[in-house]
């Protein structure tokens, strides 16, 4: 997965996204099931719709918060499963 890096994502249903990778693949991630599967309060916040969809792109990765509150291993992003 060396260099494998997310390069465009996009919200494509509640608490869904579309993940365009530099190798031209792409998934889609649902990370509402993961926040609904593993509760934490600094989890949860992002259900909200309208929080969810504040994510950046940092470093080639998806990630939510000024402190990356969410992030998962670029990995399992490509592979379509977060765990």
């Amino acid at each position: 997965m060396n260099g494998i890096r997310i390069e465009k994502a996009e919200v494509t249903a509640p608490l869904c996204v579309m993940l365009y990778f530099n190798d031209h693949t792409q998934q889609m991630i649902d990370v509402g099931d993961y926040i609904i599967n593993h509760p934490h309060p600094q989890y949860n916040k992002y259900l909200n719709p309208k929080k969810f969809a504040t994510f950046k792109i940092e470093n080639g990765n998806i990630v939510w918060g000024r402190d990356w509150d969410i992030i998962f291993p670029i990995e399992q992003l490509h592979s379509g499963h977060i765990e």
